[in-house]
């Protein structure tokens, strides 16, 4: 039969009427309550999959140590407990990025509101020369003044740890007293000493000075190292540096305007640091992402925050779902991230594709679905549940085309969380409303489409996160609770578009 869709968006887009739909089976409806996207049991014979996790606690801020075939991630733990203290380091490894084991809380924060790191923040670990590891941390006490202190603690397996109190210590009256954390240490064998990054301002502008060190204890402050280029004077979060391929790339998160990832690269140590022209990773729903590498391949490893009462519609909240983007060395020393080829391998397993509905208009032929380009089309599926890959290529689009993909719709509305393939501004967008046209996308990432004809996209799912990777250039990560448990489908706005090789895997 057919069924009038009625779209929110009808009017927007100053559309006089309306498609019809061919409807083949019940399509689930959205939930009212909103679920945080808890994966689904996998079905008999096939393994769990986890590919953006999460333990008892949220995670925040990332610290990723590899060594011996196991990326060791220490993170912030956001318990959201009500206490006093908060953001203890918890560890969880993996060797494959599909399964992840939890360590739990590993170094606790301060027992009492007169510890200086009462609050844990972000840091680093390390391996000194003689097997031991040593972690390096902010102290933070809002009580205090300062307010932030670096911090150190050892170990031998990097499950137990003491403190070492006596190695604090703080910014001296060039930097600022409020800000001074976030420390990323590393050794530098031409100088034959450690080099230890802090975030911290001087001068009404966010700086990262460096220190530098000969036992791991004792440190000397070399001055400022980069500062912000970017003309906001914001405070340059959660840094790295670290070389590969023959290039030196320093990351850092601005914590203001707009909360997203980026990098420079150099040649040398020293710098200078260039500035891309992408220099970004990700958009706003990809936070602290910090470089690692296994010797072959690059990593950035950061966070997607849950929604402000789990609700879709809201704005961004502080920690959530760990993700890890693969990151692929360009000929010129340029970075993009690419799905992550072992979680590719694992999550291969083919499901069933079969649309539920779509509009008239549309011609489908096996695994592909073409549309007119009249007004609102859509070509809709049944629910993803558990870790899922998605796969298509995109072809055939008009110069002001509006597509992409949109989740939790019912049979007769567009869903309120989209993709948007958005060509005429040269952006890939998420809103988190079905409003596309007079609403504000939530993230977005810049990506230029002129000459191309077409673009293969790869997008995870799993846990309430969406990463889109388009044509291994860009990365968008989003929160969508709904992506799961709820119908999805491929749409069209006056944009006349061919989806090719759909198919989806878990």
């Amino acid at each position: 039969m057919k069924r009038l869709i009625c779209l929110a968006l009808a009017f927007l887009f100053l559309l006089s009427g309306c498609g019809a739909a061919s409807d083949t089976t019940d399509a689930a409806p959205a939930p009212e309550q909103q679920e945080t996207g808890q994966e689904q049991p996998p079905e008999e014979g096939r393994e769990e999959v986890t590919i953006f996790p999460k333990t008892d606690a949220f995670i925040g801020d990332t610290m990723p140590y590899y060594e011996d075939g196991t990326m060791n991630v220490f993170y912030l733990a956001d318990q959201r407990d009500g206490k006093t203290g908060y953001h203890p380091w918890g560890l969880i490894r993996t060797k494959d990025y599909c399964s992840y084991e939890d360590m739990g809380i590993v170094i606790p924060y301060g027992e009492t509101i007169h510890d200086q790191d009462i609050a844990l923040g972000t840091g680093c670990v390390i391996k000194d020369q003689n097997g031991g590891y040593h972690a390096f941390y902010t102290g933070h006490n809002d009580h205090f003044s300062p307010k932030e202190a670096i911090m150190h603690a050892t170990s031998s397996d990097m499950l137990n740890w003491t403190k070492v109190p006596e190695d604090t210590f703080i910014a001296t009256d060039a930097y600022s007293l409020e800000d001074f954390r976030d420390p990323y240490v590393f050794y530098v064998a031409e100088e034959q000493c450690y080099w230890m990054l802090v975030v911290t301002r001087s001068e009404g502008t966010g700086v990262i000075v460096k220190y530098t060190s000969k036992d791991l204890s004792k440190w000397e402050d070399g001055g400022i190292f980069f500062t912000d280029d970017m003309g906001y004077g914001t405070n340059m979060e959660c840094p790295t540096l670290l070389q590969f391929g023959g290039k030196w790339y320093l990351t850092f998160s601005d914590q203001w305007p707009d909360r997203v990832v980026h990098y420079r690269v150099s040649d040398s140590i020293h710098g200078p640091f260039t500035k891309p022209e992408q220099d970004t990773v990700d958009g706003s729903g990809f936070y602290a992402g910090r470089l690692e590498t296994d010797g072959e391949h690059l990593y950035v490893v950061g966070w997607n925050g849950t929604k402000v009462d789990h609700l879709d519609e809201n704005d961004y909240d502080w920690a959530g779902n760990m993700v890890i983007h693969q990151l692929s060395q360009q000929p010129d020393g340029t970075l993009k991230p690419i799905p992550n080829e072992k979680v590719v391998e694992i999550v291969s397993h083919p499901l069933t594709l079969e649309p539920v509905v779509m509009t008239d208009t549309v011609q489908a032929d096996g695994s592909t679905f073409t549309m007119a380009g009249d007004q609102y089309e859509l070509v809709q599926f049944e629910a993803l549940d558990g870790s899922t890959r998605l796969e298509a290529d995109i072809s055939g689009w008009k110069e002001d085309g509006l597509f992409g993909f949109s989740f939790a719709p019912d049979m007769e509305n567009v869903g309120p969380m989209n993709y948007v393939f958005n060509i005429k501004e040269n952006r890939i967008e998420f809103y988190n409303t079905d409003n596309i046209v007079e609403s504000d996308a939530q993230s977005f990432m810049d990506y230029d489409f002129t000459g191309k004809d077409s673009v293969h996209v790869t997008m995870f799912i799993g846990d309430g996160v969406a990463t889109i990777y388009v044509d291994n250039e860009v990365a968008l990560t989003a929160r969508m609770y709904r992506s799961q448990g709820t119908n999805w489908q491929l749409f069209g706005v006056n944009s006349g578009v061919t989806w090719s090789n759909v198919s989806i895997y878990g």
